[in-house]
């Protein structure tokens, strides 16, 4: 057999296995909601790794290779989650806190600072260790504070801070 088939084997055997993903060096902190996603989002991968595994022969390989990466990446996410305290405070952001914020143009922004695994900008749920979650967390109703953007730094004050619920 030429080497170059054995290499070729190998790139496809390798190509075939998913990424891992990466684990933040961050602490793992969560909202309360934020704990019960991960564990829904474990449960239905467990289920799914059930589901692949019954089909034997028949799985779909690189879709079992992919759920079980997934697994892997949020088991140890819901292992390594420390759930924060309900944000009750108006007086600082912390997590779980929703902050109302403004811009040098007066535009204005609501965010609610999550966990990593919990974040989704559409929803306006901002990661706490992301720039602007540094930015924000710690704030108090009238400071102004640098947001570290990669499109450059930006100030925003903080108009509003609610308690999460």
């Amino acid at each position: 057999m030429s080497r170059a088939f054995v290499n070729e084997d190998s790139a496809a055997a390798q190509a075939s296995q998913p990424v891992e993903r990466q684990i933040s060096d961050n602490p793992n902190y969560v909202t309360a909601s934020g704990l019960a996603q991960l564990q829904a989002h474990v449960a239905a991968l467990q289920a799914q790794h059930s589901e692949q595994t019954a089909l034997g022969e028949r799985a779909d390989k690189q879709r079992l290779a992919d759920i079980e990466r997934d697994l892997r990446y949020f088991s140890q996410r819901l292992q390594s989650a420390q759930v924060v305290m309900p944000a009750i405070s108006t007086e600082k952001v912390q997590i779980g806190s929703w902050v109302t914020f403004a811009d040098e143009h007066d535009q204005q922004q609501r965010v609610q600072l999550v966990g990593e695994d919990q974040a989704d900008a559409a929803s306006h749920l901002i990661n706490w260790a992301s720039p602007l979650g540094i930015a924000l967390l710690g704030a108090e109703v009238g400071d102004e504070v640098n947001w570290h953007r990669p499109a450059g730094d930006q100030m925003i004050e903080i108009l509003k801070i609610e308690a999460d619920g």
